[in-house]
């Protein structure tokens, strides 16, 4: 039987741990900062770019040997992710014309192998979805939409060759032309395809707008309508197949001009078409992640718009992790800071771009957020359209204690337990030394999203007995009531 265990137990005292903004921060004043508890329900994001290895990977899957330190690379990273408090992994599935996975439309992506349309010899993509789901964390597959990559490259080129009328020249660049009706049937047989065959957790669209240099052309209502044109049919295509399913989008982080701050000219909505707070507004989106790669007054009056059109709980911040570094801006890792403590106090997430300025700790951003920001755990907040039928608790829960570790197994309530089709259970763990287990508290929240129905808590600390609570969640993030076990 394989058992899902869960290491590195730090005891009771990790139930009750203050989470403090700005303490024995490096750079930073403490004084500056407010204390804001750590929420239940948080979007906790990054961006893992695959184009050109940037992210992940570094390494060319062209033997056994080089496949499996590809693998191990990824893992190793996605370890770290999760030791920062990350619980939702934006993986970049669709890069240029080209894919991560074996798909019947595109080519592979030279990202895996260093060159386009080779095989890495095993699915980059189902490897990385069962990673991320062995660590409690959810995959969105990030589809780069309307770039196609180099006009002569081999992506751009299949493309021109079974569809001429869909991809448009813009110097040495190839984009699908969003004018052209069959561009929004052919990104939804993709978003499709991927949702089909894959356990992903959500859609998550980029690029999803014209191109800044798209010619001779003012964006007016017929180009927006082109764009949402695209995002209703994935839409449709991709709820039809699995509705639990997140559909979101990046959009440029200012929508438009605000009364008092101008976007200086780029923007969302009147730039480049995207009208992204309508997409939400009418259920074609059910997260946003507006890129706000600024500070000061480009950055939180956007933020606050965002929020005021699309509400807290559909919008998670994009924060410019990259900023950080000397080779780019260089900013000071205040700004970042300041920018998450005001996401937490307006109830909203975060996505940092890209997972290596945060997990290579730029200016000490990771161990920021691990410390102080993520000291507890957190689920990623309940969809809000789909199933609102909350799930029964697991049952006949057997604990069985060790003089260094508890085990827990249980059955699940559920009538069905398949995993193509939605209703297979998840399951949270919560403990504490007192017998009664509050889990709206996060600080007793020890596991989460928990495939299988049964779990090792090791290195348990001294005699002191712990107690704990289970509860049973849909792919919706509907949770169960807990049941109780001492």
């Amino acid at each position: 039987m394989r058992v899902f265990h869960l290491f590195q137990y730090k005891g009771c005292l990790l139930f009750f741990i203050l989470l403090i903004i700005g303490m024995d921060v490096k750079g930073a004043n403490a004084n500056e900062f407010l204390l804001f508890s750590a929420p239940k329900y948080e979007t906790r994001a990054v961006w893992l770019t695959t184009f050109g290895g940037l992210d992940w990977p570094r390494t060319h899957s062209l033997t056994p040997t080089s496949k499996d330190k590809q693998q191990q690379e990824l893992c190793a990273l996605l370890d770290k992710l999760k030791e920062g408090g990350i619980n939702t992994i934006l993986l970049q599935t669709r890069v240029r014309a080209s894919t991560i996975y074996p798909s019947v439309y595109e080519t592979w992506d030279r990202c895996l192998t260093g060159i386009h349309g080779k095989s890495p010899q095993y699915d980059a993509l189902k490897f990385a979805i069962e990673e991320c789901h062995k660590r409690g964390m959810e995959l969105h597959a990030w589809v780069v939409t309307i770039p196609v990559g180099k006009w002569n490259q081999k992506g751009c080129l299949d493309l021109r060759r079974k569809y001429p009328r869909m991809v448009k020249k813009i110097g040495d660049e190839g984009f699908l032309n969003p004018e052209y009706a069959g561009t929004a049937t052919y990104l939804a047989k993709i978003c499709q395809e991927i949702v089909n065959n894959y356990d992903v957790d959500g859609i998550h669209l980029d690029y999803i707008r014209y191109p800044e240099l798209w010619p001779n052309k003012r964006m007016g209502n017929t180009e927006r309508a082109n764009i949402t044109r695209i995002v209703a049919q994935i839409h449709t295509h991709v709820k039809k197949a699995k509705p639990w399913i997140k559909v979101s989008c990046s959009p440029i982080g200012k929508y438009n001009d605000l009364s008092r701050y101008s976007s200086k000219g780029w923007n969302a909505f009147s730039r480049v078409a995207q009208d992204a707070q309508m997409w939400v507004k009418a259920g074609l989106i059910d997260n946003i992640y507006p890129m706000l790669y600024f500070r000061g007054n480009d950055f939180y009056p956007f933020l606050f718009d965002w929020i005021e059109q699309c509400g807290n709980e559909n919008v998670a911040a994009g924060l410019a992790a990259y900023m950080l570094s000397p080779q780019e801006k260089n900013w000071p890792l205040e700004d970042i800071i300041r920018q998450l403590q005001t996401c937490r106090s307006r109830g909203v997430g975060y996505a940092f771009f890209r997972a290596r300025f945060f997990t290579a700790d730029t200016k000490g951003v990771f161990s920021f957020v691990k410390n102080h920001m993520n000291a507890s755990l957190a689920l990623t907040p309940p969809m809000h359209t789909g199933s609102i039928v909350r799930p029964r608790p697991p049952r006949d829960v057997i604990l069985e204690r060790t003089s260094d570790s508890d085990y827990l197994s249980w059955q699940t309530a559920s009538t069905h337990h398949v995993h193509q089709d939605g209703n297979y259970t998840l399951y949270n763990i919560y403990a504490s030394p007192d017998k009664h287990i509050d889990i709206n508290n996060p600080q007793m929240l020890i596991a989460t999203r928990v495939a299988v129905n049964h779990i090792k808590i090791g290195q348990r600390k001294g005699k002191i007995p712990i107690n704990y609570a289970i509860t049973a969640m849909d792919r919706y993030g509907n949770e169960s009531s807990a049941i109780y076990v001492n």
